[in-house]
Parts: C-alpha cells; sequence; structure tokens
C-alpha cells in the first residue's frame, strides 16, 4: 500500500520526520533533566521558607492599617472557617421497633418540636444508612445458610 500523495509530499519537505527534527520516538532532550536541577515547586517552597516570616509580617502590618483583603488572608489562616454545629437532642425512640416505626417516632418528634427538622433528617438518614446495611448482613446470612445446606 502507498501514501497519499500530500503524506509523501511531507515526508520529502521533513526527512528528520517534522517540525521539531526529530524523528518519531526519539527525544527532544536524550540526555533527560541535568543533575542536581530542582523542581520548581521545591525552589518556591525554599524561597517561602527563607522569606515567609518577613511575608506574613507585612500581610500583617496592612491588615493592622485597614487592608480588608490582608485581614482576610490573616483571619483565613488564623481560625478555621465556622461549622454548623446542632445542639443535643433527647426524645423517646424505641430501639425495639422496626426502622418504620423509628422513622415515625422520629416524625412525630419533628412535628412536635422536640428536634428541629434538620436534625430530624440527619436521624431517618441515619436509619435508612443502618437498613441497608442490616440487608447486606441478612443476605449474608442467608446465602451462608443455603451453601451450608449443599
Amino acid at each position: 500500500m502507498t501514501d497519499p500523495d500530500w503524506l509523501q509530499k511531507y515526508k520529502e519537505e521533513n526527512p528528520n520526520g517534522g517540525p521539531r527534527g526529530w524523528l518519531p520516538g526519539q527525544s527532544g532532550n536524550p540526555n533527560g533533566r541535568p543533575k542536581g536541577s530542582k523542581n520548581r515547586k521545591t525552589v518556591v517552597v525554599q524561597e517561602f521558607e527563607k522569606e515567609g516570616s518577613r511575608i506574613a509580617r507585612v500581610v500583617i502590618d496592612a491588615a493592622l492599617e485597614g487592608d480588608m483583603t490582608a485581614a482576610n488572608m490573616v483571619l483565613q489562616r488564623l481560625s478555621p472557617p465556622l461549622r454548623s454545629r446542632s445542639e443535643k437532642v433527647t426524645f423517646e425512640l424505641d430501639a425495639d421497633k422496626p426502622l418504620s416505626a423509628q422513622a415515625q417516632q422520629i416524625l412525630s418528634a419533628v412535628a412536635t418540636g422536640d428536634i428541629d427538622p434538620d436534625t430530624g433528617k440527619l436521624l431517618i438518614d441515619a436509619i435508612g444508612a443502618f437498613a441497608g446495611i442490616k440487608q447486606v448482613d441478612d443476605l449474608e446470612a442467608r446465602l451462608a445458610a443455603l451453601e451450608g445446606r449443599r
């Protein structure tokens, strides 16, 4: 099979294999990276270790002078972002009842105002996850019983 005309012309115009000047499979840098050369990220980290405290001092001084961007940077580094935290709740939950009855108890507690809706959703989601785990355990036990009969 012969190459199309355009490919033959390209090969004649580029005898070294292409516009970069090396053949396919041949490295453009056969010697590789020079020994002892450092990764750019490593250089940045080393420079920050040398001058980091001075940079931090400049940012803190700018924040103290009223620069809100600098103040935001300082505050983000000093304290973690606030996360919502739920209050502790107490209500009656009969663990001996079926899971659907437990979910009903939670909905009743939400309806009467004993727990907030977000906490109720969280608890019902936990019951759902527990139900999935329980199903896997039940299937595993049934499979073991079937294999034991053989």
